[in-house]
């Protein structure tokens, strides 16, 4: 069977193209050899249960140890139902106990016995694995994945029993645990319905000895990637298509396999010509517009309240005074929304879709209200100064009504602009946006055939602030090798009449020629 580059579910190294060694084998043995108990977190779909698998198929093949990976995730269904949960659980670890050691071990039979119980005791989980350790010659090693799944009162109760069997390993319980999740435990803030409040993690679970984070792919990792299907099927990745790539990704990994799919297996299926730059662009805009599965659990995080209200920072490009809290952060990072240094949006890709995203509801209503001709001149090219008059208009008589809807009302001015932009833009041209927190602005770069415009968005702060916006967009121009420069500033202030808020006019900064627009 010929490979493919894997979109869906772990990775099968029969049929996909895959990197081995995304662990750090050593460490995770001194750990196991040490008797300590772990957490290996990493954003979904990177590559954690893979790599897991593959771990838990070697040290079974060493022989020191039996190792079992399980996954918990069909107890979510039980929520606060201890008693369900924890039937659910052990039913999870029969499954796997028979897929991996066979339906006659002892312990798959210990396993039935727990499952057909009539009624499960709050510490069931605890006593199967005790059972299970002491009848098994070799020390357990359990790897439980999807353990953040779990909800409410099941997961504080699971956390507990391995915590409470924790003095008795390795004789009467595994000698080593990972448990396997999105977020490190000790950031868990769980609701309990029996006691009324929330509870940390870290204190349901205070025996963690080590937390690892599975890194993303880096650029030399996406070029062996791509080489496997170089080597598979002959057909060559140009250079800059391999850098192009990873530049989008950030080396996120279902990004750079979902990226490549598109190109090799939707776009180009003949083998003799080569994914180039250009292809790769090609496939991202296929993935933003298809939104897939791993795409669609972003853009739901960020109905989130404390992932919405980072994200309205960055999209501001302000905000750095502003407090956020250590959970906030750590929780937006845990999820691969942002860099592990710094705040930005961790790539290009997520750059385009979250205000493309923002925006989705007020461009549908645009498509119906706002004709693109006008703004197309007669040899083709795109007539920014006619397109922003026209949203400045636009601004005027209906921004009250459309940013009252919002639910990001902070950032409701640039939502709208964007919105209208890209619906002017779409299928003739792309727009390029960066953002971080503490720039002040947003920078937005306009192509459209052989025309680069910058465009930045900017929240008034008085005439000094417009002074800094222009040097800004001239940098920025400069940078971009920009034909046209636009430095677009929205006036939040109160009491102010629209004739005083609109206006127009031309700067020279730098020996640029920048229009400034107020709104």
């Amino acid at each position: 069977m010929n490979k493919t580059f894997c979109i869906a579910g772990p990775v099968r190294p029969d049929k996909h193209y895959c990197l081995s060694q995304r662990l750090n084998s050593q460490e995770l043995h001194q750990l196991i050899d040490e008797e300590k108990y772990f957490i290996l977190h990493a954003p979904r779909q990177t590559g954690k249960t893979t790599a897991i698998l593959n771990f838990v198929q070697q040290l079974n093949s060493e022989g020191k140890c039996r190792a079992l990976y399980v996954n918990v995730e069909p107890a979510q269904a039980a929520g606060d139902d201890v008693e369900r949960g924890l039937r659910t659980v052990i039913t999870s670890f029969k499954k796997n106990i028979g897929n991996t050691f066979g339906m006659d071990d002892p312990a798959y039979q210990l396993a039935l016995r727990f499952e057909a119980t009539p009624t499960i005791s709050g510490g069931a989980l605890e006593d199967f694995i005790t059972q299970w350790a002491g009848i098994t010659p070799s020390p357990l090693v359990l790897f439980i994945d999807e353990i953040d799944s779990l909800v409410g009162d099941t997961l504080l109760s699971v956390l507990r029993q391995v915590r409470s069997g924790y003095e008795s390993r390795p004789e009467f319980f595994p000698q080593s645990i990972c448990l396997i999740g999105v977020r490190d435990v000790r950031d868990y803030l769980i609701w309990s319905e029996k006691e009324q409040e929330k509870i940390r993690g870290g204190s349901a679970f205070n025996i963690k000895a080590e937390s690892l984070r599975l890194g993303d792919f880096s650029p030399e990792e996406v070029a062996a990637l791509y080489k496997q299907h170089t080597d598979a099927t002959g057909q060559i990745f140009t250079p800059e298509a391999v850098e192009y790539a990873f530049y989008l990704t950030q080396g996120q990994p279902w990004l750079v396999n979902a990226l490549a799919y598109q190109a090799c297996f939707r776009d180009v299926k003949d083998r003799s010509l080569s994914i180039t730059k250009e292809v790769i662009d090609r496939a991202k805009e296929v993935l933003i517009l298809r939104r897939d599965t791993h795409l669609d659990v972003l853009i739901d995080r960020l109905n989130e309240e404390r992932v919405r209200r980072i994200i309205q920072m960055l999209v501001l490009g302000e905000g750095e005074e502003i407090h956020i809290s250590t959970d906030d952060l750590s929780y937006v990072r845990d999820l691969g929304l942002v860099t592990q240094k710094g705040l930005a949006i961790a790539n290009p890709i997520y750059q385009e879709i979250i205000p493309r995203e923002l925006t989705f509801v007020q461009q549908a209503k645009l498509e119906e209200m706002v004709d693109r001709r006008p703004f197309i001149r007669a040899d083709g090219s795109l007539n920014i100064p006619l397109l922003l008059e026209k949203f400045g208009q636009f601004y005027r008589e209906q921004s009250s009504a459309w940013i009252e809807v919002l639910e990001f009302k902070e950032i409701g001015p640039h939502i709208l602009l964007l919105a209208f932009l890209q619906r002017i833009i779409n299928g003739g041209g792309s727009i390029h946006r960066e953002y971080a927190l503490g720039r002040k602005r947003v920078d937005l770069l306009v192509i459209w055939k052989n025309q680069r415009i910058v465009i930045e968005l900017k929240i008034r702060r008085g005439e000094k602030g417009i002074l800094e916006g222009l040097i800004q967009t001239a940098g920025y121009m400069d940078a971009s090798h920009a034909t046209e420069g636009h430095l677009v500033v929205f006036d939040q202030s109160l009491g102010k009449s629209w004739d005083e808020k609109i206006f127009t006019r031309q700067e020279q900064v730098e020996g640029k020629t920048i229009t400034v627009w107020g709104m």
